[in-house]
């Protein structure tokens, strides 16, 4: 993103840009992967950011009320938060050692044009992950 701002991207959707806030927003920027609350929560404390975990909490939830990051759930209990940003991509799921990985491309965009066409059911968003094994515990 050339220009990016994180404080920028914070006032467009209201936020004041605390700290803690632009930590967390700058961390999921630089990750390749999802990532839990327990995660952001360590990358504060051992950054020397003042936020317990209820505030780690609400930031997060904050984030995906206004549209900046979205759920994602790896059938793992817990949900994990990425940037809504992110182009259009889904999980490779390592069964073994938990290991995630995107896979960019995306061909259910051609799905969800059949699906009205067919159904005239308009489809508002999608998930899909993959859960197997890497090739490092096949």
């Amino acid at each position: 993103m050339l220009n990016h701002n994180c404080k920028d991207e914070l006032k467009e959707v209201n936020l004041k840009a605390t700290s803690a806030r632009l930590a967390v927003l700058k961390l999921l920027e630089k990750t390749d992967q999802p990532l839990d609350v327990a995660t952001i929560i360590g990358y504060l404390n051992n950054h020397q950011i003042k936020a317990d975990p209820v505030t780690a909490f609400r930031i997060i939830n904050q984030f995906t009320d206004k549209g900046l990051t979205q759920k994602v759930q790896l059938k793992e209990g817990k949900f994990r938060y990425e940037l809504s940003s992110k182009p259009d991509h889904h999980h490779l799921v390592c069964e073994s050692c938990g290991r995630i990985e995107d896979m960019p491309e995306c061909q259910v965009g051609l799905l969800e044009k059949d699906i009205f066409k067919n159904k005239q059911f308009k489809v508002s968003s999608h998930s899909l992950e993959f859960f197997g094994k890497c090739l490092s515990c096949q």
